[in-house]
């Protein structure tokens, strides 16, 4: 088995035991604590769910590294080098596994020579995983899917997350940029969940996806679903994408990124 191979097979083995975790816990009631402000939650499944998978994959490969997000919450460094980084979201939907809204998944990517060669993002709640690798297409449990063929952001359904509570400045450029895309396309859609909105690109569920504001954690995952499934992400002044910008533009194809790009102005958040 080629060593990517194994990779893409250890990745998808540890999200399912990790869905198992999710799946027991998402029904029950939850200790709920915060981090940096009263609606950015953390409960115990995801530290559980984290130290699970980091456990899991470096008792494989011990010299690789890590970047988790409640590992940075913690105090560790988030810093990516090219030594083989494992980037894992133990809960990306942490706000609706709280809620029981069923939007919430496992997202672990693996970089090498900080270049994406494995991605995997479960939703244990709908048994749905999408999956990639380069140059082999996406898949979603499975069988390959595509984005959507919309041409025109008259066309576009999109995503993006609406939630940027606790500091006034940046949730008034964030819902200004909203406001700039509602009259130019059919509909945008908040699933609480940067690695499954990137997702809904890749399978032609939605046509594109923009946010200021994640982390690196939350789509380095989605990054590499989304381009094997034919799209594109940019930056969100159309340059190229950098994964520790903390901001992002998903489209199904460079016109729709570019048409988005147009429209809406940087949010300045510090960089990961």
């Amino acid at each position: 088995m080629a060593e990517s191979d194994l990779y893409f097979k250890i990745a998808q083995g540890v999200a399912l035991e990790a869905g198992e975790i999710i799946k027991e816990a998402f029904y029950k009631e939850k200790e709920i604590c915060t981090k940096e402000c009263f609606a950015d939650l953390v409960t115990e499944t995801d530290q559980r769910v984290e130290k699970t998978v980091i456990s899991i994959i470096k008792e494989q490969f011990p010299t690789h590294s890590f970047i988790g997000e409640e590992s940075i919450a913690s105090g560790e460094r988030c810093k990516l080098t090219d030594n083989p980084t494992w980037i894992i979201d133990p809960i990306d939907g942490t706000t609706n596994f709280v809620h029981k809204f069923p939007y919430v998944c496992i997202s672990i990517a693996l970089l090498v020579d900080k270049q994406p060669v494995v991605a995997v993002v479960y939703n244990p709640i709908l048994n749905e995983m999408y999956t990639a690798q380069p140059g082999k297409g996406a898949f979603l449990n499975y069988k390959p899917i595509h984005v959507s063929k919309a041409s025109d952001l008259s066309q576009c359904l999109l995503a993006t997350n609406l939630n940027c509570p606790g500091q006034s400045l940046l949730s008034s450029q964030i819902c200004t940029n909203v406001g700039h895309m509602f009259s130019q396309c059919r509909g945008i859609r908040s699933v609480g969940s940067a690695a499954l909105s990137m997702c809904l690109v890749a399978q032609g569920s939605a046509d594109a996806y923009f946010e200021h504001g994640i982390h690196c954690w939350d789509i380095a995952a989605g990054m590499l679903i989304a381009k094997e499934a034919g799209g594109v992400v940019v930056d969100t002044e159309g340059g190229e994408f950098d994964l520790m910008s903390r901001r992002l533009v998903c489209a199904n194809n460079q016109k729709i990124a570019e048409e988005i790009v147009s429209l809406i102005e940087d949010v300045p958040f510090q960089r990961d």
